[in-house]
């Protein structure tokens, strides 16, 4: 068994198959699902586990040269978009339709428990070399 990084298999498996250029949405409990991209679903309640901590952990283990926000997240939940223009200054703002529309040729679903609003993003995996 892993004593560190990511220990969920579905998801440690899911993360280990992924390339440059693929996507990742990391979505609160709230953001629609398209049918497609594989789907590793965390939610165990409302709120747990929260979208920081799941960012966070994918953070430490993915390359990540870009990444795409709802702009809506500005106004209605400042913490988090606070915490994604930290972990990326170059964040690109698109409206929320918009991150739905870009969310089906997502790689990767991950799935929060979070509930409160906009606390989603798309992650464009870069390569370690």
């Amino acid at each position: 068994m892993k004593k560190a990084g990511i220990l969920n298999r579905h998801l440690a498996g899911a993360l280990a198959e992924l390339g440059h250029g693929d996507g990742v949405l990391v979505c609160d409990a709230g953001m629609p699902i398209p049918d497609g991209p594989r789907v590793v679903d965390l939610a165990f309640r409302a709120g747990v586990p929260a979208f920081a901590e799941v960012l966070e952990g994918l953070v430490a283990e993915l390359v990540v040269e870009g990444a795409t926000a709802a702009a809506e997240v500005r106004e209605a939940n400042p913490e988090a978009s606070e915490l994604l223009a930290g972990h990326f200054p170059g964040l690109d703002l698109v409206s929320h339709e918009r991150l739905k529309e870009l969310s089906a040729g997502a790689r990767l679903i991950v799935r929060t428990g979070e509930a409160r609003p906009y606390a989603n993003v798309l992650l464009r995996c870069g390569v370690f070399f």
